[in-house]
């Protein structure tokens, strides 16, 4: 077998076998096969696309590439949520307590942030010892003491989706369907979930700019989920602004608690809400997700899903007094109101912008191995639709200079579009993909 004959075979759009997608990944891994030949095979698969079985035959076989985890102490329900990346997207700081607060227990593994979208992780570093590294027996106690847990993947995990990911981010690949939708689930089922709840952003702040690419990357990732035996399910949600009205770390952290007491942005709970009966109608808590959305509504009104936080955090050492004082979560040393110019509404948020001017503030990370800065970010406190007065306070930035945050100051101003005729509120929820 010979690799330049399978990357010819992909570029006339001839469908690969088992055993020779297995020879490009465990050569690859291995290093066998170099970067060059893997870079022109992704750019055939770029043009040519795999079919849904190659590509759950290639999912599988970086699976098998590395280490994988099993959790029978959970039995056969766990489920694991995942997102495509957005602008504040702190969801599962507030669902994983929400649904555990059901009965259910969520042991979630999660990542750091890289670019304008941000990392679960990198918000619980802003909780004062909060520990997310922990080894499989740390991981398993803290889920069967508090009946949840967050932390990172750690291990041999996939490696084969860590070089491949490397090199497609330098050879424009990365924005193929069936490599991403591999490398997505490749780390969800090495993880050993289950089931599987995807939320799959779209718009100006996601990955995907379009719904029709949103909708067939959804479709490709509840695909390989039949295939490989998990349950899938994908909701496609709009990330056209922000989601909530926090963007970054510690102001995310605050976000997620008020939502947790029924005081946070709506689309931030609704979106929750959503997710949240979708992993309980997986996980087999409730028949239907009408009722699963009323069982969430039920705990919240009984202050349950604080309980859980506040367990998640103390058992994963960190200080519960932010639970009750989240003013004690680092604080920016400047501050600076962002002003309307004008009365009229707010027909346009650059999602990507404002990520990006978070991470210009310090919030987020060009390379892996930046320093962030916890305390800095963005608190955007309008959405698409709404009227707003000259003078009103639209944004608040939040930084360690002066000089940061007057050039931060321009920029938001440039990001936030007001006009003199009204238009509707965006959807939140676009599309649902089952199997």
């Amino acid at each position: 077998m010979r690799m330049y004959d399978l990357i010819v075979k992909t570029r006339e759009g001839q469908d690969l076998t088992r055993d020779e997608i297995r020879f490009i990944i465990e050569g690859y891994t291995e290093g066998s096969i170099p970067d060059y030949q893997v870079a022109a095979w992704c750019m055939a698969v770029y043009f040519r696309g795999l079919s849904k079985e190659v590509t759950a035959q290639l999912t599988m076989a970086m699976v098998d590439s590395g280490e994988t985890l099993a959790w029978p102490e959970f039995g056969s329900e766990l489920v694991d949520k995942h997102s495509t990346g957005g602008v504040g997207d702190k969801t599962t700081l507030v669902l994983v307590p929400w649904v555990a607060s059901t009965g259910v227990k969520v042991a979630k593994l999660s990542g750091k942030g890289l670019g304008h979208t941000g990392g679960t992780l990198d918000k619980l570093s802003a909780i004062p010892g909060f520990r997310w590294e922990l080894n499989r027996k740390e991981f398993i106690e803290v889920v069967e003491g508090a009946g949840l847990a967050i932390a990172g993947q750690t291990g041999n995990l996939v490696p084969a989706d860590k070089k491949l990911y490397a090199l497609r981010d330098v050879t424009a690949t990365v924005d193929s369907i069936p490599l991403i939708a591999s490398s997505i689930m490749s780390k969800k089922i090495a993880a050993g979930a289950s089931h599987i709840v995807l939320d799959v952003k779209v718009g100006d702040g996601a990955f995907m700019q379009e719904l029709s690419g949103a909708r067939l990357l959804a479709e490709t990732m509840v695909d390989i989920g039949v295939k490989t035996n998990r349950h899938t399910v994908a909701l496609v949600t709009n990330m056209e602004q922000p989601l909530g009205f926090a963007v970054g770390n510690a102001l995310e952290v605050r976000e997620a608690i008020a939502t947790l007491q029924g005081k946070g942005p709506k689309d931030l709970t609704e979106l929750c809400l959503a997710l949240g009966a979708e992993m309980l109608l997986q996980a087999g808590r409730t028949a239907d997700l009408e009722t699963g959305r009323q069982l969430l509504i039920e705990v919240m009104a009984e202050g349950l899903p604080m309980k859980k936080f506040r367990d998640l955090v103390q058992m994963q050492g960190g200080d519960p007094g932010v639970i009750e004082h989240p003013e004690s979560l680092p604080t920016a040393e400047v501050s600076k109101d962002v002003l309307a110019a004008r009365q009229g509404y707010v027909t346009k948020i650059w999602a990507r912008q404002i990520g990006l001017i978070a991470m210009d503030l310090g919030a987020g990370r060009q390379r892996l191995d930046d320093v962030i800065d916890l305390a800095a970010g963005l608190e955007i406190l309008v959405k698409v639709g709404d009227r707003v007065e000259e003078g009103q306070t639209i944004a608040r930035i939040h930084g360690s200079t002066k000089s940061a945050v007057k050039a931060a100051h321009t920029q938001v101003m440039e990001a936030i579009r007001i006009d003199d005729e009204p238009v509707a509120p965006l959807p939140l929820l676009l599309a649902r993909v089952s199997r």
